[in-house]
């Protein structure tokens, strides 16, 4: 019985991709700006070999690393979490999904509107933090939904939980996921309710994404067809639209989803264990909260004291990410980085992987291993 957890730490960067001037990221670097806050400390990935990693030009590095270390450049046209997650399991998406830097087209919203029977307001690239507080009163009073994008293939559905309840959320994205094909099918629609009052309204954790479905089979769909089990932790069920998985296990931000891998590393399974933690994204790194980022990563560093223990022989624990998000870099959407790879187990070699050209090569290092 082999067990693989792999551990995506949302927008964890670690700078040097070769063309992340055209992406307008040349200097962003994940990595260096949160290991300069005094709340960064890492420990455990230290000793794996994280700061031994080609290219990363800060921390102190490991004479002896425990595990094998690397990092992955993205071939594919983008810098989302769809596009990151899709590459990590197989799928290299040549062409970029769409964006809309100045709203979307009326047409699409008007169809919208038509479809939910509701108004649609905003419909520009904004924050999610930011939009609540400057429309959220209008939002209350009309019934009116906040609907706006971002630099990511994104359609976000912001209200107020009194005003539409959860499960009407759900079903007005929904919608809008049906809707959205063509030449318009964004990676992602993107539940965003919120609670609270005016001047004080704030986002609650019962987020939901409604991606597109892989356009092709992944490593999730060849690892299910084999037998074995695949147990998607946080985002990673809606990432990949369901297709894959045989267990999906919800969270509410990492420390959630952190508690729930430790109880999934006591259960016996065979095959994948698949997280997401999105708090280092959603929380940190869109919000340019450098101390909150580093304070994230000590956070999981120090979980990994009470998750070691539990690997057994045949395990193996891999530690990446799906894309960059400087919280240091001017702007608040993601940034086009390298990724780490840590690979620790009492199968695995500890050494220097190197630099590699593609995400993907970790679905083939996972598949290998699995057999």
């Amino acid at each position: 019985m082999k067990r693989v957890f792999l551990i995506v730490l949302d927008s964890f960067g670690i700078g040097n991709a070769p063309d992340a001037a055209d992406f307008g990221d040349n200097g962003a670097n994940t990595i260096k700006t949160v290991s300069a806050s005094p709340k960064f400390a890492t420990p455990n990935m230290r000793r794996f070999g994280l700061f031994n990693i080609d290219g990363v030009e800060c921390g102190e590095k490991e004479k002896n690393p425990t595990a094998a270390y690397g990092r992955y450049f993205e071939l594919s046209k983008g810098k989302d979490t769809v596009s990151g997650h899709w590459e990590i399991a197989g799928i290299v998406s040549e062409k970029p999904m769409p964006t809309y830097p100045d709203g979307f087209p009326p047409e699409v919203i008007s169809e919208f509107e038509r479809l939910t029977g509701r108004k649609a307001i905003v419909n520009k690239p904004y924050s999610g933090t930011q939009v609540i507080a400057e429309y959220g009163k209008e939002h209350v009073d009309t019934g009116a939904l906040i609907v706006y994008t971002s630099a990511d293939s994104v359609f976000q559905i912001a209200a107020h939980e009194d005003v539409v309840p959860l499960e009407q959320l759900y079903e007005y994205c929904r919608i809008a996921r049906k809707m959205l094909t063509g030449e318009h099918a964004v990676g992602r629609v993107i539940a965003r309710p919120f609670v609270g009052t005016e001047g004080n309204y704030t986002r609650t954790p019962n987020r939901h994404d409604f991606a597109l479905l892989p356009p092709e089979p992944t490593m999730l769909d060849d690892i299910k067809a084999a037998g074995k089990d695949v147990i998607a932790v946080g985002k990673i069920n809606d990432i990949f639209a369901g297709s894959g998985v045989t267990e999906a296990i919800p969270t509410k931000g990492n420390t959630d989803g952190m508690a729930k891998t430790l109880a999934i590393a006591d259960r016996d399974f065979d095959g994948l264990c698949f997280v997401n933690l999105v708090d280092f994204d959603m929380l940190y790194g869109h919000r340019n909260d450098v101390d909150g980022y580093a304070a994230a990563l000590t956070e999981f560093d120090n979980w990994l004291d009470d998750f070691l223990p539990k690997m057994r022989k045949d395990d193996v624990l891999m530690i990446t990410a799906d894309h960059g998000c400087d919280p240091g870099y001017p702007g608040t959407d993601h940034t086009r980085e390298a990724i780490p790879l840590l690979m620790f187990g009492e199968t695995v070699a500890p050494r220097n992987m190197g630099t590699s050209s593609g995400f993907n090569g970790i679905a083939k290092l996972v598949k290998d291993y699995l057999k």
